[in-house]
């Protein structure tokens, strides 16, 4: 059975003839203006309104780029109640955050979502049954330096809209890369444990037309 936790994704090949002078300028400055607009976007999700309640949520010493030095200390209310609304390429669908039931995974999930570290990831596999995202290399098996601590498997099967972190295929729980369950797991349940630590309340639809080919805009997260 498939487990979201070795996906690989394709690299793009380039490569062409060369173009004559004018055209080559022409193209280079076109290529300039969409890397300034993508990058004001980004920037602009990457520095999205945090509220008040998450305003200590930081994240570990950056070592480099999308890679932290450890796991987040914890900021949240484990006993809090929270959503995170996921903007996608085909809209947007909300999770409800578990910190009852892996509250270090929570906690580093929401870490990362208001510092904008899922900000443009693109959605690495997208079989019938779950789509998974969260990797800054594109490989799937990249991830912010760190792994997370296993959470119990828990007794109830994973159903639909279930939230979990991908295992790496070294065994160890991956400390950014998530997928989401369109169906129910096959077999009830995992044998192994995947962290669970959310189920999707609103716009189960549109996670159903996700493909690898999307990416996420955004992830807001509120405490409610």
């Amino acid at each position: 059975m498939p487990t979201p936790s070795d996906s690989r994704a394709d690299r793009p090949a380039s490569g062409q003839k060369p173009l004559r002078l004018v055209v080559a300028v022409a193209v280079t400055v076109l290529a300039v203006a969409i890397v300034v607009v993508a990058g004001v976007f980004i920037d602009s999700a990457q520095r999205q309104p945090v509220p008040k309640a998450l305003a200590s949520c930081r994240t570990a010493a950056q070592l480099a780029p999308d890679l932290y030095r450890s796991a987040p200390p914890m900021c949240i209310n484990v006993h809090g109640e929270y959503l995170a609304t996921v903007d996608t390429t085909k809209g947007s669908f909300t999770i409800k955050l578990l910190p009852s039931k892996s509250p270090v995974t929570v906690n580093n999930f929401v870490v990362l979502a208001v510092n904008g570290y899922f900000t443009g990831r693109r959605f690495l596999a997208a079989p019938s049954w779950y789509v998974q995202s969260g990797d800054p290399t594109d490989t799937g098996r990249g991830g912010p330096g760190y792994t997370l601590p296993t959470a119990p498997v828990g007794k109830g099967a994973w159903a639909s809209g279930s939230v979990g972190m991908a295992r790496l295929s070294d065994g160890k729980i991956s400390g950014s890369q998530f997928f989401i369950t369109r169906t129910g797991w096959k077999g009830g349940r995992p044998k192994l444990s995947y962290n669970y630590f959310g189920t999707v309340s609103k716009g189960f639809n549109n996670l159903t037309t996700l493909g690898t080919s999307d990416r996420i805009l955004s992830v807001t997260v509120r405490e409610i």
